[in-house]
């Protein structure tokens, strides 16, 4: 079943989109940073009742896939979002360089082992998409991935689209929802957050010697996302390209998109048959006598 998805921020289905036309910043008619704090809040209350009534709907589950550079903000975002949301109702998994276990297989293997069962909301902080995002960058790291026969770039790219169109297209027709999340964040602002991560001693832990030298590559991997998004947005799997500049506004936007999508999908708890209701009146006799007699005593 293919949802109807929201239009805030998605990226279209045609080819159309342009990073270079994708805002980074909040739109000028955005809520006030007041706002959005009660709106957060708001959001964090409805998806915690939305998650409890996905579990016991048992028919759908939640697949969330987060894109971004370095300093966009995943790790804070899906904290943020999740925050109130019961531990045992979701799961996230990071994919960072693959094992050695992982490139014996298809690229696509460590994540559909981590897929979410029904009922459940799935996070992957980085995905699959890393083969066409970081992997386009370099190129080189193809070597490892023991590919047959000669490759041939462009049509290796594409190959790679039409594998993930058609497995994002099999989960959702098996009930999974799939929600994509590019945090777009400018690279000054990205800058911005490095110095803030040498400067401050409680952010230092985040910084790694190369991620100033993969900014460096900022418009190839902007070239590499709207190749990727374009091919990949579809109305079973959408895009979403979230301005990252600003943290407040873009988790309270990935919260809204998830909170709209979980309302749309007309959940409701199981309805019991006569039998099942009898046996609820015979349980309710039973423990209504144990704390009569408990009175007693």
């Amino acid at each position: 079943m293919v949802q109807q998805p929201h239009t805030r921020h998605l990226v279209p289905f045609d080819g159309s989109f342009r990073v270079a036309a994708s805002p980074t910043a909040p739109p000028s008619k955005a809520m006030s940073k007041k706002d959005l704090k009660a709106a957060m809040a708001d959001n964090t209350s409805a998806l915690a009742d939305l998650q409890d009534l996905l579990y016991a709907h048992d028919k759908h589950a939640v697949l969330l896939v987060f894109q971004a550079m370095d300093a966009a903000g995943k790790d804070s975002t899906i904290r943020a979002v999740l925050s109130g949301i019961n531990p045992a109702g979701f799961q996230v998994f990071s994919f960072k360089k693959p094992s050695d276990e992982e490139l014996d297989h298809d690229f696509l293997w460590r994540t559909a082992s981590r897929l979410p069962e029904r009922g459940r909301i799935g996070v992957f902080n980085r995905s699959y998409y890393e083969e066409t995002l970081v992997v386009q960058v370099h190129p080189g790291y193809l070597q490892g991935q023991k590919l047959p026969g000669e490759l041939d770039l462009p049509a290796l790219w594409e190959e790679r689209y039409d594998s993930i169109r058609d497995h994002e297209r099999h989960l959702a027709r098996n009930g999974t929802v799939v929600l994509k999340f590019w945090l777009n964040i400018s690279r000054r602002e990205q800058l911005e957050r490095f110095r803030a991560r040498v400067e401050r001693p409680d952010k230092n832990w985040k910084f790694e010697a190369g991620d100033v030298k993969e900014s460096r590559s900022f418009d190839t991997y902007m070239r590499a996302y709207e190749d990727t998004l374009n091919a990949t947005s579809r109305p079973w799997a959408p895009w979403y390209a979230i301005p990252a500049d600003d943290k407040p506004y873009m988790r309270w936007a990935v919260s809204d998109i998830l909170r709209r999508t979980l309302e749309g999908l007309d959940l409701s708890y199981p309805t019991l048959d006569a039998d099942d209701l009898a046996q609820i009146d015979a349980l309710r006799a039973e423990i209504d006598h144990d704390l009569a007699e408990m009175k007693k005593r």
